[in-house]
């Protein structure tokens, strides 16, 4: 059994933020299973159970917000008796640029509180992840990196996350179910 995470805030208030690419990733990725999210409270999460490339999976949300992510995802992957190694999390990443998908087996929490959260918690680096490039910005703009992270992606990125970074997601994650 595997465990696909996607890090964000809950709320809607957050729906659509950079930060948030990892829940809109699961949601997409629920929507193409057929499965549906249910809310569990004693995980503090929503999960999904479904399979894909005939493995056993679990998509989880955690609820806990970014930076306490690790305690809901902590617990979902005790009770299902998953290791840190069948664990994969899909999170924003400023240090990439805007679009840009990559896969790593494990490592650190390169600044990222929600990662560095799952860490604490499965006292692991040993998951693998798929980091999306949310970029920074721009050095002529005054805004703060955590201001660009909570906002909204414009529509034209939405459409690039459904059309081009979700199908690259789905490559990454097979990669991933067939080791």
């Amino acid at each position: 059994m595997k465990l696909i995470v996607g890090l964000g805030n809950p709320g809607s208030k957050y729906a659509f933020n950079r930060h948030n690419v990892g829940f809109i990733l699961i949601d997409l990725l629920v929507q193409e299973l057929g499965a549906s999210l249910k809310e569990d409270k004693k995980f503090k999460a929503e999960l999904a159970k479904s399979k894909k490339l005939s493995e056993d999976i679990v998509l989880v949300k955690p609820m806990t917000y970014m930076n306490l992510s690790g305690s809901a995802v902590n617990k979902v992957a005790s009770y299902f008796k998953i290791k840190p190694s069948n664990i994969i999390v899909f999170y924003d990443d400023i240090d990439m640029e805007k679009g840009k998908v990559r896969f790593r087996a494990n490592g650190g929490h390169g600044g990222h509180n929600g990662v560095r959260s799952l860490i604490q918690e499965l006292g692991s680096d040993e998951f693998s992840r798929v980091k999306v490039g949310v970029g920074r910005p721009s050095s002529e703009s005054k805004q703060s990196v955590s201001s660009w992270v909570l906002d909204d992606f414009v529509e034209q990125d939405l459409s690039e996350l459904k059309e081009t970074i979700f199908p690259q997601t789905l490559l990454k994650l097979d990669k991933f179910l067939n080791n």
